[in-house]
């Protein structure tokens, strides 16, 4: 028979340790003023959870980043390169990325000659409408418009899709917002933004120029006249493809200054971007040249396409 003595104090012993996981219940439980339920055990008790480990920025912010820094430092060197030049404005649209980058990419420009790129793309875009191939007489004006920069030749095209408001309506469908197309063509006025969308919208395979049109816009904007291969191309590699139509256009209303603009295209296995440089008031055919190619330059050095 048990010894009582051992009993009792067997029986002490379990409300002792029964009123620790009472005690320690109520201290780890919520609730104030300790009116929580003290049921259960300590395994009722929800284990923490471990913080999350970090993982930095995903591989989309950390290109983000790099591009804000690139943005800033080629903001600063266009600033300081504008200080003592003649006004200016570019747009870079880098088609691997779906990124612009625009310098005074709202003031708005005479176009001069790049104006003949949109009466180029409104009489391929006509000419689809018509379910039609473009003439052989087209054909040859249209060549004389871009590589050799034929006023004659642009005139009669201008005249062949409607003149003002044909390419006003051509422009509308290529997504130009801010472009004012004049009755006299080459006073037409446009911004670096509306170029670099025009140039990407020439080349785009969902776009409104079919396979056949776009390959006969590049062909002619990739064989201009020596004379007039410069501008965009200078920013072009060796192992690159580079596109451009030119504008000049010594201003009589800006006492004889000089309008020099170039637009284009530089494509290669790892480049794809539309560039567009405008500025007036330069005191030269020839420093406007330098001038817009050193623009050029300083985009890619700086956002390094």
């Amino acid at each position: 028979m048990p010894n009582p003595r051992n009993l009792i104090l067997v029986a002490a012993a379990v409300g002792i340790l029964g009123g620790s996981v009472l005690v320690a219940q109520g201290m780890l439980g919520g609730g104030s003023g300790g009116t929580g339920s003290l049921a259960g055990s300590f395994s009722d008790v929800p284990a923490a959870k471990a913080s999350p480990t970090p993982t930095g920025p995903t591989p989309e912010e950390l290109a983000a980043i790099e591009r804000a820094k690139r943005v800033k430092t080629l903001d600063a060197a266009l600033k300081k390169y504008a200080a003592d030049k003649p006004e200016f404005s570019v747009a870079v649209f880098d088609k691997k990325t779906g990124e612009t980058y625009a310098f005074r990419g709202d003031e708005k420009y005479e176009t001069a000659s790049i104006v003949k790129v949109q009466v180029l793309a409104c009489l391929l875009m006509t000419a689809q409408d018509d379910d039609r191939k473009v003439t052989s007489s087209e054909k040859a004006l249209a060549d004389k418009m871009i590589r050799y920069s034929d006023n004659a030749a642009t005139t009669s095209l201008f005249g062949k899709i409607g003149r003002y408001t044909g390419l006003s309506a051509c422009n509308k469908r290529l997504g130009l917002t801010q472009t004012k197309v004049s009755s006299s063509w080459g006073l037409t006025r446009t911004t670096v933004k509306d170029q670099v969308k025009l140039l990407a919208a020439i080349e785009d395979e969902k776009g409104e120029l079919n396979e056949t049109s776009r390959a006969y816009a590049h062909k002619l904007m990739t064989t201009v006249a020596t004379d007039q291969d410069w501008g965009v191309p200078a920013v072009a590699g060796e192992d690159e493809d580079a596109a451009v139509k030119n504008g000049w256009l010594q201003r009589s209303t800006e006492k004889n200054l000089w309008i020099i603009n170039t637009v284009g295209q530089v494509t290669g296995d790892e480049t794809d971007v539309s560039i567009a440089v405008l500025s007036h008031t330069n005191k030269t055919m020839t420093s406007g040249i330098s001038m817009v190619e050193r623009v050029a330059k300083l985009t890619r050095t700086h956002l390094k396409y």
